[in-house]
């Protein structure tokens, strides 16, 4: 009786897995042959069965090598296909997206009508408990810092295909406080938003006040939505505090200022304070990986010197000491961004349609009495009166105020741009995205996202002492190359959107760069968090001041110099 070859039987068995049960009976018939033309056919079936099976196992082969490599380039680069589209594609659509996501939100008071009713918990549910609570808040600390420890060195050594050790992700915890705290003053805003008959001593609607400082909002609305939703992929939510390089802290200072009665408002600024200086993480740190934002250069001003090693989100720092205490604020630990723009955007048709109407050489609308560095604007309103081609109004940030400045700076080349109450202003913002090019008179003006974009391709940077020469600026504006000034109006149509928030939080959006401003700091702060560790307990520091000197700039012989401190926190 014939039987199959030793060599082929064995082959048979080693490919039984992925031939299945028919093959690995082929022997047994094989062997139940008792005639020669019956083992010399099945003989041929088998080996005909057998180069099939070769074949087909070659090419499953081949498809996973195939998938293996498209997987390996595609997570490589999946996280850069968002900023690799077009600037000039809609914000909210990706390329070769079958489903593109729905359009982003930028109106904060639709965006805020949709969080508070589809997202918002019921009133007084209560927040995360501290140290203070129960147990021993030193034993508190340190339980977090061995586990901070612990997942800092699995980080460093673990592996480098995981997306969590990738050094460009930014971890936050976001603390879960009271809702007096959060959405309570939330739900203040949007039911007293229609009496805008509620005023800032200025005239100013404090509700739009509000709206124009309102990134508190809008970083921690996108920090809590789902992930699903997100959009954003260079910073995540951690619910573990071990996990994360910050802590974002989410109290409505500007909200609580404006809105509550003044003793009720410091009432609530000290709780809010005692809330989080009880809690572990910024025990261990003394705040120093915490975000706390304080964006109207009024909120929090009561208490906020207890939390100046914080990271405080600003509009701009003031160096003259009538907003910020020296010491409290430095460009190296803190966070300048954007003002919340007051006119709605000039998108690419409208930057189109609006280019021929442009016959306003330079434009102003605003207060034009304020305090501090805000006196330059009275002194060019009384050098640029009648002056050929300029518009300087007097007006507000109201409904009116709004409609009048919108058209005004979309019939203008240039948008005059000079100092408030504070160094910066939220006309700088509305010009940008209305395509106008500012011309900005601040002698000590710091500006967002400065370390990733260059404000020179979009704005002329004038002295004071040469603005307010008679004739000097006009002169030089009707001097400008027309090939110029082009050019900075297709940069103003390309940085636009770097200074629009939304819902969800776009990249290259104001969210997008404040995160990837804030992961820039992260090195500075663990460095100096671990110096004001290294002394044992019980014995002294040897020294505990923390003397800062302003962020100054200055214009001298028509350059700018910014002088500054290195920063040297102690413990």
């Amino acid at each position: 009786m014939a039987t199959c070859p030793a060599q082929f039987e064995s082959l048979l068995f080693v490919d039984e897995v992925g031939a299945g049960a028919t093959f690995r009976k082929a022997p047994e018939v094989v062997q139940r042959t008792s005639s020669m033309a019956g083992a010399s056919k099945a003989f041929a079936t088998v080996a005909r069965s057998t180069s099939f099976v070769a074949a087909f196992l070659s090419l499953v082969a081949l498809f996973s090598a195939f998938l293996l490599l498209y997987y390996a380039r595609y997570s490589s680069s999946s996280r850069w296909l968002l900023i690799s589209d077009s600037l000039d594609a809609p914000l909210h659509l990706s390329k070769g997206s079958p489903n593109p996501a729905p359009p982003p939100e930028y109106s904060f008071l639709a965006s805020l009508e949709k969080f508070l009713t589809s997202r918002a918990p019921a009133a007084g549910s209560p927040g995360v408990a501290s140290a203070a609570d129960g147990g021993s808040p030193s034993a508190a600390v340190k339980a977090l810092d061995d586990s901070i420890w612990k997942e800092e060195t699995e980080r460093l050594y673990g592996d480098a295909v995981d997306p969590w050790s990738a050094s460009s992700v930014v971890r936050v915890y976001v603390y879960e406080m009271p809702a007096k705290f959060t959405y309570d003053l939330l739900w203040l805003f949007r039911n007293t938003y229609r009496e805008t008959s509620n005023l800032t001593s200025n005239g100013s609607p404090v509700h739009r006040l509000i709206e124009q400082h309102s990134v508190d909002y809008w970083l921690w609305a996108d920090l809590i939505a789902p992930e699903s939703e997100r959009l954003l992929k260079n910073v995540i939510r951690v619910n573990r505090q071990e996990e994360a390089d910050f802590f974002y802290i989410p109290f409505f200072t500007t909200i609580s200022y404006f809105l509550l009665e003044r003793q009720q408002c410091k009432a609530l600024y000290r709780e809010a304070l005692k809330w989080v200086t009880d809690q572990p993480a910024w025990q261990r740190s003394g705040g120093r990986d915490h975000i706390l934002p304080v964006h109207h250069p009024w909120s929090f001003k009561s208490v906020r010197r207890f939390m100046k090693k914080a990271i405080w989100l600003l509009p701009d720092m003031d160096s003259t000491g009538n907003w910020y205490k020296p010491g409290e604020v430095w460009l190296e630990k803190d966070l300048i961004l954007p003002y919340v723009p007051n006119v709605d955007l000039c998108d690419a048709q409208c930057l189109h349609d609006s280019q021929s109407k442009r016959s306003t050489l330079l434009f102003f609308r605003g207060r034009l009495k304020r305090n501090a560095g805000g006196k330059i604007r009275s002194k060019l309103a009384a050098v640029l009166h009648d002056s050929e081609g300029v518009v300087m109004l007097e007006g507000s940030a109201g409904e009116a105020g709004k409609a009048a400045a919108q058209t005004g700076m979309r019939r203008s080349l240039f948008c005059l741009s000079p100092a408030g109450d504070t160094p910066s202003s939220a006309r700088l913002f509305d010009a940008i995205v209305s395509g106008c090019i500012p011309v900005i008179v601040s002698a000590e003006l710091e500006l967002p996202f400065e370390g990733i974009l260059d404000y020179r391709k979009i704005a002329l940077f004038v002295s004071s002492n040469d603005a307010v020469q008679p004739g000097w600026l006009i002169n030089f504006l009707k001097n400008m190359d027309s090939k110029q000034i082009r050019e900075m109006q297709t940069n103003l149509a390309k940085y636009a959107r770097h200074f629009l928030f939304s819902s969800p939080a776009q990249p290259l959006g104001a969210e997008d760069l404040a995160w990837r401003m804030i992961a820039g700091k992260l090195v500075n702060i663990k460095l100096h968090t671990r110096r004001s560790q290294r002394v044992v307990e019980g014995s002294r520091n040897l020294c505990t001041c923390e003397c800062r000197a302003g962020n100054i700039t200055r214009y001298h012989y028509g350059r700018a110099t910014t002088c500054s401190t290195t920063w040297l926190q102690g413990p």
